[in-house]
């Protein structure tokens, strides 16, 4: 099967859960049962049929060998129905298991606090023993070798930046100065234990890339943080890792992960694209650059000729618009990256050392024109069926004029990524372990075909899978109302005037207690600066202050309003009386000009399938999806989500995107939504 083929939602080898079995009869699930009632009961939570439900089906995937998707809603506690038929199946596996989220931060959620609370509440019981161990990319750990100055320095980089003035370091060398006193007493060297944290840029002062680092030839890697993480995570029963790990390690070949045959993937509805952003490639002619200029600085061999091809790059992409390739490379452009692929390989053969070499400024150099020459041979590769290139380009900011969009001058980047990585994943992931999916947002309407289909569970030789919703508990057409605003004109580029005059007729209902998703972040700072002028409320925006300081206010004082983009469309967890009301300002299709889109909308309808839908329909779906999530939290939550796109109520695709939302009562009718809110406001300011 090619990889345009599994994009076009071809059925094969699903099986749907049966539904009315008690959950106690599924294989291997009693005892996981039994087991998550004592976690349950210890801790003071309450039953939760749909929580049981997963975990018995968890446990009977686990027990069958059967690949799962859950879609598992909110306020289902899907973390335990998953974690407790993990901790009891490690009891008897001689491998460790993997959990994989979306994120570090959920990832250090897990680890830190859903971990700690359930061993603590099933204390006495052989999983109360269950070891635990969290995994990340070596770039997430202090480099000791680095940090003891086996390292040149980065180019462009001074550690200490000195005001002559006062003769005082600047920022950065404060924060060096911190990062080193923390390297001396961390027992992790993990960048999230720091706090506060530190820049991108000071960061990278103590961290390598796992291209950079010297491995078992470095001096110190019996002391090595990111070593030792790894040795921790092969000794224990459950590894928690993120998403761009999980595709590393299916991917590259390189064993970044303990040998494993269970994985876990929560927020599963991210990984396709996850994987996508993992093994997206990008190559210009400033790249080429440094990586010659690093040769000539820490090497004895010629970069002349690395330095000759990026610059030949640079001049055959010059007028190539920056758009899709549809037909490859054009050739004067082909022939650079011939020169460029050459000269890359003559460099690394004459930069080889012997196995005992640990000269920290060769393997930095070599790093770099590694990446250069495995990029340009898989650009001269590109096969339509498979894989894409694209031109993009990056513009300026100048003061007084703003932000100046790209043009055919401006420097080029060239862009590789796959198709579809459905077949990857079927080969690198599904291929001989057990695989359990789980997320909120996984089907539209009652059908999984699009994720079964993106994740490689479709087509031909599709291995066998079951998909089990398991609800949420709560009532969504008595706790919110969908309004669909029809009478709104078909939205243009930007936020239009009757928007932004609708978002103040709803903010002003509710009193506030709104969380604005926008579709760009100019179009949340113009309808932040918009309400500001013509109400009271307190305005919080995304960018003017840290995401966690904005969400901690936003939930503190229930009469503010929190607007931001796409951050905040999955990332915000306000139960209760702050979040009353829930706007989006579009339908969140992707950008009309994204080469990739494009392409894999192509390469569905090439196949007969419908690319519209089953590219920009369905992510559009599933990004509204997690939006309209953020309403209802719990059981008392009650509210609105307003979508302001009159798109979603006139076209036909909009019926196929309201099956991907909670079933809340729907109206399209203004007036009750504000008679609505302003009751629900009454009420909370009463409280």
């Amino acid at each position: 099967m090619s990889e345009s083929e599994s994009l076009a939602n071809q059925r094969e080898g699903d099986v749907r859960a049966p539904t009315g079995l008690e959950p106690e009869t599924l294989p291997g699930a009693q005892p996981v049962l039994e087991l998550l009632d004592s976690a349950v009961a210890s801790s003071g939570g309450q039953n939760r049929p749909g929580q049981r439900t997963m975990a018995a089906h968890v446990a009977q995937a686990l027990e069958m060998d059967r690949h799962l998707l859950v879609q598992a809603g909110t306020g289902t506690g899907k973390s335990l129905g998953y974690l407790v038929p993990a901790l009891h199946y490690a009891q008897t596996s001689d491998k460790p298991i993997i959990v994989a989220t979306a994120t570090l931060a959920l990832q250090s959620q897990i680890v830190n606090r859903d971990i700690p609370r359930l061993l603590e509440s099933v204390e006495g019981q052989p999983e109360s023993e269950t070891e635990v161990a969290i995994l990340k990319g070596r770039n997430n750990y202090a480099c000791l070798h680095k940090v003891e100055g086996g390292y040149p320095e980065d180019e462009g980089e001074t550690l200490f930046d000195m005001d002559t003035s006062t003769g005082s370091t600047g920022k950065l060398g404060e924060e060096i100065l911190r990062l080193r006193k923390w390297v001396d007493t961390t027992d992790t060297g993990d960048r999230d234990e720091l706090m506060p944290g530190v820049s991108d840029r000071a960061w990278r002062q103590v961290s390598v890339s796992s291209a950079e680092c010297l491995g078992k030839r470095c001096p110190l890697v019996e002391s090595c943080f990111s070593e030792l993480a790894r040795a921790r995570a092969s000794e224990s029963d459950i590894v928690i890792t993120n998403h761009a790990l999980l595709a590393i390690n299916a991917f590259e070949g390189i064993g970044v992960l303990p040998e494993h045959e269970v994985v876990i993937i929560d927020e599963a509805h991210e990984l396709a694209d996850r994987v996508t952003g993992a093994v997206t490639g990008a190559l210009s002619p400033l790249m080429i650059s440094s990586a010659a200029r690093s040769i000539r600085k820490h090497t004895k061999a010629s970069h002349e000729p690395l330095e000759q091809a990026g610059r030949a790059l640079d001049q055959a992409l010059d007028g190539v618009p920056a758009e899709l390739l549809p037909k490859g490379l054009p050739p004067r452009v082909a022939s650079a990256l011939q020169a460029v692929r050459d000269s890359a390989r003559a460099a690394l053969s004459d930069t080889k050392s012997d196995s005992k070499d640990t000269d920290a400024g060769r393997q930095m150099a070599r790093a770099k024109v590694t990446e250069v020459l495995e990029l340009a041979e898989r650009m001269l590769g590109v096969n339509d069926e498979h894989e894409v290139v694209w031109v993009s380009r990056q513009g300026s900011w100048e003061p007084g004029r703003g932000y100046i969009a790209a043009d055919d001058s401006d420097p080029a980047t060239l862009n590789v990524a796959p198709l579809s990585v459905a077949g990857r994943l079927r080969e690198g992931l599904f291929d001989g372990r057990t695989v359990v999916l789980t997320s909120a947002t996984l089907t539209v309407g009652e059908s999984f075909d699009a994720a079964a289909g993106a994740l490689g569970l479709q087509g031909q030789g599709a291995p066998r899978w079951e998909g089990i919703d398991v609800g949420s508990p709560f009532d969504y057409p008595k706790q919110g109302v969908l309004y669909l605003a029809s009478d709104l004109p078909k939205p243009g580029r930007g936020i239009s005037e009757e928007q932004l005059q609708r978002v103040v007729e709803l903010v002003e209902a509710s009193r506030g207690g709104a969380l604005g998703l926008f579709s760009s972040k100019r179009a949340a700072e113009l309808a932040a600066e918009y309400v500001r002028e013509h109400t009271d409320l307190n305005i919080l925006v995304q960018g003017e202050s840290s995401l966690r300081a904005l969400v901690k206010e936003f939930s503190e004082d229930v009469n503010s309003c929190l607007f931001g983009t796409m951050s905040l469309w999955q990332g915000v967890d306000v139960p209760g009386d702050s979040c009353r009301l829930v706007m989006m300002d579009r339908i969140p299709f992707p950008r009309p000009d994204d080469p990739l889109s494009a392409a894999r909308t192509r390469a569905v309808a090439q196949n007969g399938g419908n690319g519209f839908m089953a590219v920009s329909a369905y992510h559009a779906a599933i990004r509204m999806a997690q939006g309209a999530g953020r309403l209802i939290r719990s059981v008392g939550d009650r509210g609105v989500v307003a979508v302001l796109d009159s798109r979603i109520a006139t076209q036909r695709y909009g019926s196929y995107i309201v099956r991907a939302l909670p079933p809340f009562w729907t109206t399209q009718r203004t007036e009750i939504v504000i008679g609505a809110l302003e009751r629900l406001a009454a009420s909370v300011n009463k409280e």
